[in-house]
């Protein structure tokens, strides 16, 4: 029985829920909606008189196959979904402008919080907090913001500082999207805390860490990459709707234009649901980076420095000396070689 619960949550079950299941669902609203008014095409003609049974392993094959295709486009699809893909550079500049413009505006926000509860709690506020509160209120458009802030509960508060911390660290690591920041966030988590580079060393530190761990961020991966293949295939489903209205003959009107309306109105949840769902995923990056730099030091033939700045110093070294000669390199890491255990003495009789 353990075996069998290894394997349902093996790789195959993040591929499952990932991009099958949601490949299934657009491709079954395709069928149902979209294909009786592609007229004329020669396997959906061959598919109407096919029973229940046949369309059903039809549905179950196609999702298969297309759910396998998305799986291995995952990398294009999420690219263009952070703006690093098929962006003009206007575009992508507009919006990393427009990212750090919101950042900035939600740390105002949080910073007029703060002290006014501060001021609440502790009384006066010092000259330098107080003529900062001043400034911050100066502005209108914050001001506004603010006296909605002060209606809200602290749970909605909550989901501020949550929003805030979607966004990297790090300036010059803002993307133009929300998916975007909230995936650099955890892939910078490595570098700024550490200086290790987890996008170079990610093999290595996942072939480190303990398999609860991997399979966590496993698993919280495949939440986002339901909404990403879901989304995904909506729009691929309305494309072929606009197709259908334009060049089918005698289309059913009506299913395919309130298809379009309530796909493209779903396009924006999902895209919400997806960066929603990478704080489950950030949290077991972050598991990953924290539990398994030690095993990852160790792997190496390192020892991991005892003070946070020694071990920023070697994982730069780490990090940016992969691309050295090994020999330059290694006499670089010399400093943090881990001590050879010694053999253990042979029993005496």
């Amino acid at each position: 029985m353990g075996d069998i619960a290894k394997g349902v949550l093996g790789g195959a079950w993040t591929l499952l829920v990932g991009w099958i299941l949601p490949t299934a669902l657009n491709l079954a609203v395709f069928l149902l909606a979209v294909a009786p008014s592609l007229r004329g095409l020669g396997p959906l003609e061959r598919l109407r008189g096919v029973s229940g049974l046949g369309t059903g392993l039809t549905l179950l094959t196609g999702a298969l196959l297309l759910g396998l295709v998305a799986n291995a486009c995952q990398n294009a699809l999420y690219r263009l979904l952070e703006g690093y893909l098929l962006w003009p550079a206007r575009a992508f500049e507009a919006g990393c402008r427009r990212s750090r413009r919101n950042r900035a505006f939600l740390a105002d926000r949080l910073t007029v919080l703060r002290l006014e509860r501060r001021a609440a709690q502790q009384g006066p506020l010092g000259t330098g907090d107080a003529e900062e509160l001043a400034r911050l209120l100066a502005d209108p458009r914050l001001a506004r913001a603010a006296a909605r802030d002060r209606r809200r509960t602290a749970v909605q508060r909550g989901l501020l500082r949550e929003r805030f911390a979607r966004f990297p660290i790090a300036d010059d690591q803002i993307a133009p999207t929300r998916l975007g920041n909230a995936i650099r966030r955890f892939e910078e988590y490595g570098w700024d805390r550490y200086r290790l580079d987890t996008q170079l060393l990610w093999n290595e530190l996942t072939g480190c860490v303990p398999d609860q761990i991997r399979r966590q961020s496993e698993l919280a991966r495949a939440s986002v990459d339901f909404f990403v293949a879901l989304l995904s295939g909506h729009v691929a489903v309305a494309l072929a709707a606009v197709l259908a209205l334009a060049a089918g003959s005698r289309p059913d009107r009506l299913v395919l234009v309130s298809t379009l309306v309530v796909l493209t109105l779903l396009v924006p949840v999902w895209y919400r649901s997806a960066v929603t769902a990478t704080d489950e995923w950030a949290a077991a990056v972050r598991a990953l980076v924290n539990t398994g730099r030690k095993p990852l030091a160790a792997s190496l033939g390192l020892a991991l420095p005892q003070t946070l700045a020694a071990e920023r110093d070697m994982w730069t070294m780490v990090s940016r000396l992969s691309r050295i000669p090994y020999h330059e390199r290694a006499a670089a890491l010399d400093p943090y070689r881990a001590e050879p255990t010694p053999d253990p003495a042979p029993a005496t009789s």
